[in-house]
C-alpha cells in the first residue's frame, strides 16, 4: 500500500527534476490509487468481465457499486429497416445536380431519416453495503490493480483494519466482493439491491431467498423514448435477473424486507450474477445455475481463476518509460500536477495500460462490443444513448486490439457487424432500391438497425459505417494471417459492402468517373454558394477514400483466396474509374468535399478527410504530395482550435505518428492529459466517452511501431521526451510480435518473433534491411538491424 509523501520529500528524491535527467529506473506498478472515496461517478473505479461490470466508489459508510451489463437496452428490433424509396433517392440526386443543396439537406432528412431516436443503453442497477458502525476512519486507500484486474478499498476504523476486494470474473461470469475486518466485534452491515426508476415508475422488484440471497427481477424500459422527434414510450425491453448470495465466517446472515442483514461477521464473500433475455431465453434458470456454480468455489479459487484468465491477455504487453518514482503519489494528485504543467511520463504508461485493461474488461468473446462508454453507464438515458457511432467512435474502440496483441477481443465487433450486415441488406433494398449488398448509416444500437436516424443531415445521412467496419475485418487478417477467418468471415462481409458501393456509384458525365452521392463529411458542414451552411454534397473525400479502400481490400483478399469471377472483374472496372478521395486544393490542403468550400468550423473535431492517412494507409511517405498535404491539413485544423474533444485529440496522436512528427505527438499527449482526462483516468468528450482511452493506447504503439506500408518501421515517431524506454509483446501486420528497448532516443535492442518462417523488410531511421525469421525463434537485433546473440 502506498501513502502520499510531502512535496519537500519529493524534491529531495529528485521527482521535481527535469524529466531529461532520467531519475533512477524503478519498476512501475500498474495501478490507480487514491486517498479518499469517490465523490462522483467520474472518480469511481471500473471492473468488468466483458459483459458484466461495476463502478466502485469505496465509501466507508454506505459503499456503492453501480452495476453494469452490456445488453441492458429498451425496445427491440421492431423499428422498420428503412424509410424512403428509390424514387426519393433519384429526386435527392437531382436536387444536388441542380445545386439546390439546402433543399437536398431538408429532403434527405424528411424522406429518409427516423429523426431523433432516444433509446439508450442503461444501468443495471446499484448494490449498496450499509455499514452499521461509528468510529474514526484512518489510513484510507482505494485502488485498481490492472495486473490483478481487482479493485481494493482498505482503511482502519478506530484502529481495526477493514479490506474490501472486488473483481469481475469472465471465466466464472460473476462479480465477486470480499470483505474482511480485524475488528473484534466483526462487521455489521446490510446489503441492498436497487435500480433507478424510469419516470417515477419502478423498474425492478427485489425479493429475498434462503435468508442469504437477493433476487432483483426487472425489464429495461424507456418511457421517455423518442422516435422521429416524437414521444415514443418504450414499455418493454430486455428482461433480466440479478441474483446475489452472501456467505460469511462468523456472525449471522438473515433476510429482512428485501435486504440482507449481516451481523458480527469477521469476513464475507458476496457473489453477484446477472442474466438477460438478450442472451438467454431461460435467463432466470441461467442466473440460478450461474450463482450455484460460482458459490461452489472459494474466494481464493475464484480470484486465481480470474487472474489467470485476465492475465492471459493483459500480460502480453509491457511498456515502460523508465521512471516510476511518482507511484508514491495518489493518481488524482499526479494528474493535477500534470494539468499544472509537470509532465509525468509514468502516468502516460499507466494510461496506456489502462486502455488495455478497459478493452479486456468491456469486450470478450461472446459479449456485445464496447459501446460509447464501454459497459460502464449509470444512466437511464445516457449521453448519445451510449450506443454505437460508426463514423469513428466504435472503430476507435478497437484500434488497440490488433497492435496491442488482443486480436481475440475484436470478435464481439465482428459478431455485431455480421448482425448489422443483415439489417443493412434490407435497408439497401427498401430505402435505396439497391438489390446487392448492405448499407450502414451513422448510428446503431444493440438491435443493429442500419437505417438513418438524425434530425440533421450532417451526421445521420452518412452511409459509410459498413465500409469503415470492413477495414477491421481485413486488418484482422493482416495481423493474424488467419486464412480461415479471411475466407469465412472477412471476405463475405467485404463483398457485401463492395456490392452496395458498386451499385450506389453514379457515372459523373463531367469527369467520366464513378462518383458517390449524396455524400456528407461526418458532422461537418461547408458554406454553399449563397454563404449558408450545407451538409450534402456531390462527393466527399472520406466517402471516396473508404470506397477505394474497400475495393482494394476485396481485391487483395480475392488474390489470397484465388478468387477470380464476374464480381471481381466488375469490381476492378469500377475501381479503375473511381473518383479520387485524395484531391489537393490550391492552398495545399486535402479537399474535404468535392470543391474547395470554406467551412463554418475550421477547427472541427472530425478529421474525416484524413481517413486515408489513419486508420487507412493510402497516404504514406510513398505518396509525397498527399503526405505533405495531410500535414498541412492537420496543422490548419489545430491552428483553428481543432481536437477539442478527447477522442479527437487521441486521433491526433496517431496522425502525428503516421506523419513522423514526434514533436506534435508530444504536445498532443500533454494536451490530452491536461484537458481530457478525469480523476479516474476516463476520457472526457466531455462528457465521458471511452473511445479516447482506446485511441490513446493505439496511438502510443503507432508512435513506436508501424507496419501498414508493407514493412516494419521501428520507432518512427518517438517523442523527444521519451528518452529511454521499452515495450514488448506488441504486434505488427504479418503476425509478428515485436519488442524493443531504446536509450537517449536511440534504439538499443529489437526482437522479432513470427510463428512461421518468413522474410520481412524492417526499417529503422535510414536503415532498411530484409530479414529472415525462423518459426517461433526470436531474432535479436541491434540498432544497425544486425542480428546479435540471444541471451
Amino acid at each position: 500500500m502506498k501513502r502520499s509523501i510531502t512535496l519537500a520529500l519529493l524534491t529531495m528524491l529528485g521527482v521535481g527534476c527535469n524529466q531529461s535527467e532520467a531519475p533512477p529506473k524503478k519498476d512501475s506498478v500498474d495501478e490507480l490509487w487514491y486517498e479518499q472515496t469517490a465523490e462522483n461517478w467520474m472518480q469511481a473505479l471500473p471492473v468488468g468481465n466483458g459483459r458484466l461490470g461495476a463502478m466502485i466508489f469505496g465509501n466507508t459508510d454506505v459503499e456503492h457499486l453501480q452495476l453494469n451489463e452490456d445488453s441492458m437496452w429498451p425496445g427491440g428490433p421492431t423499428l422498420g429497416d428503412s424509410k424512403g424509396t428509390p424514387e426519393d433517392l433519384a429526386t435527392l440526386r437531382a436536387l444536388i445536380d441542380q445545386g439546390k443543396v439546402h433543399q437536398a439537406d431538408k429532403f434527405i432528412v424528411d424522406k429518409f431519416s427516423h429523426l431523433e431516436v432516444k433509446r439508450s443503453h442503461q444501468t443495471a442497477g446499484d448494490l449498496f453495503l450499509d455499514f452499521k458502525r461509528n468510529g474514526k476512519v484512518s489510513d484510507y486507500y482505494r485502488g485498481l490493480d490492472f495486473d490483478k484486474a481487482m479493485a481494493t478499498v482498505s482503511y482502519k476504523v478506530d484502529g481495526a483494519q477493514f479490506t474490501e476486494k472486488i473483481f469481475a470474473s469472465h471465466v466464472d461470469d460473476a462479480l465477486i466482493i470480499s470483505l474482511e475486518t480485524t475488528a473484534e466485534k466483526g462487521l455489521d452491515f446490510d446489503i441492498r439491491l436497487s435500480r433507478p426508476k424510469d419516470q417515477d415508475i419502478p423498474t425492478v422488484q427485489v425479493t429475498t431467498d434462503n435468508n442469504n440471497e437477493l433476487i432483483m427481477d426487472g425489464m429495461v424500459t424507456q418511457r421517455g423514448g423518442i422516435v422521429e422527434n416524437k414521444p415514443y414510450p418504450m414499455e418493454d425491453g430486455v428482461k433480466f435477473q440479478t441474483r446475489l448470495k452472501a456467505t460469511s465466517q462468523g456472525g449471522t446472515i438473515s433476510a429482512s424486507d428485501r435486504h440482507l442483514e449481516l451481523r458480527g461477521v469477521k469476513s464475507a464473500v458476496i457473489y453477484l450474477v446477472t442474466k438477460t433475455s438478450f442472451y438467454h431465453q431461460d435467463y432466470k434458470t441461467k442466473a440460478q445455475e450461474n450463482l450455484s456454480a460460482v458459490t461452489s468455489k472459494s474466494f481464493e479459487q475464484l480470484l486465481q481463476r480470474h487472474s489467470e484468465d485476465f492475465g492471459e491477455f493483459y500480460d502480453r504487453v509491457h511498456f515502460s518509460l523508465g521512471d516510476a518514482a511518482l507511484d508514491s503519489l495518489p493518481t488524482d494528485k499526479r494528474l493535477q500536477r500534470y494539468k499544472d504543467g509537470q509532465v509525468d511520463l509514468d502516468l502516460q504508461t499507466k494510461l496506456f495500460d489502462y486502455g488495455r485493461y478497459l478493452l479486456i474488461s468491456s469486450s470478450r468473446e461472446g459479449t456485445n462490443p464496447a459501446n460509447l462508454q464501454g459497459i460502464w453507464n449509470n444512466h437511464i438515458a445516457a449521453p448519445w444513448n451510449a450506443d454505437y457511432h460508426l463514423n469513428v467512435n466504435l472503430q476507435m474502440n478497437y484500434w488497440p486490439s490488433m497492435v496491442a496483441n488482443l486480436s481475440e477481443l475484436q470478435q464481439p465487433l465482428f459478431d455485431f457487424s455480421d448482425r448489422l450486415l443483415e439489417r443493412g441488406k434490407k435497408t439497401a433494398k427498401e430505402q435505396y432500391g439497391i438489390q446487392r449488398g448492405a448499407v450502414m448509416h451513422h448510428t446503431t444500437d444493440l438491435w443493429a438497425p442500419a437505417f438513418m436516424f438524425s434530425s440533421q443531415p450532417y451526421w445521420g445521412s452518412w452511409i459509410h459505417g459498413g465500409g469503415w467496419l470492413a477495414q477491421h475485418y481485413w486488418e484482422q487478417y493482416r495481423f493474424t494471417q488467419d486464412e480461415d477467418f479471411l475466407k469465412n468471415r472477412a471476405f463475405p462481409f467485404l463483398k457485401e459492402i463492395a456490392l452496395f458501393y458498386m451499385d450506389w456509384l453514379q457515372m459523373d458525365p463531367a469527369t467520366g468517373k464513378w462518383i458517390s452521392y449524396p455524400e456528407t463529411s461526418p458532422e461537418n458542414s461547408y458554406f454553399a454558394s449563397d454563404g449558408n451552411p450545407a451538409a450534402v454534397s456531390k462527393g466527399a473525400a472520406m466517402g471516396h477514400q473508404i470506397i477505394a479502400e474497400v475495393f482494394d481490400n476485396v481485391l487483395s483478399a480475392a488474390q489470397v483466396l484465388n478468387i477470380e469471377d464476374d464480381f471481381i472483374r466488375e469490381l476492378k472496372e469500377k475501381r479503375a474509374n473511381l473518383s479520387p478521395g485524395i484531391v489537393i486544393g490550391e492552398d495545399g490542403r486535402i479537399l474535404e468535399w468535392d470543391k474547395p468550400y470554406q467551412e463554418p468550423e475550421k477547427g472541427h473535431r472530425h478529421l474525416s478527410h484524413l481517413y486515408a492517412l489513419h486508420p487507412g494507409d493510402a497516404i504514406t511517405e510513398a505518396t509525397p504530395e498527399a503526405f505533405k498535404a495531410a500535414k498541412k491539413t492537420l496543422d490548419y485544423r489545430l491552428e483553428h482550435g481543432g481536437a477539442g474533444t478527447g477522442w479527437s485529440r487521441a486521433w491526433m496522436i496517431s496522425f502525428n505518428a503516421r506523419l513522423f512528427d514526434g514533436v506534435s505527438a508530444e504536445e498532443n499527449i500533454n494536451k490530452f492529459f491536461q484537458i481530457s482526462i478525469a480523476d479516474n483516468l476516463f476520457d472526457e468528450h466531455p462528457p465521458f466517452q471511452i473511445d479516447g482511452n482506446f485511441g490513446y493506447t493505439a496511438g502510443v504503439i503507432e508512435l513506436l511501431l508501424q507496419s501498414h506500408e508493407g514493412f516494419l518501421r521501428i520507432l518512427p515517431s518517438l517523442p523527444e521526451n521519451w528518452h529511454q524506454g521499452s515495450i514488448s509483446g506488441i504486434k505488427a501486420r504479418g503476425n509478428i510480435e515485436v519488442a524493443m528497448d531504446w536509450t537517449q532516443n536511440q534504439l538499443t535492442k529489437l526482437s522479432l518473433v513470427s510463428p512461421v518462417a518468413k522474410t520481412i523488410d524492417v526499417k529503422y531511421g535510414d536503415i532498411m534491411k530484409k530479414l529472415s525469421l525462423e518459426a517461433n525463434q526470436p531474432l535479436m537485433l541491434d540498432a544497425s538491424l544486425t542480428p546479435i546473440a540471444n541471451n
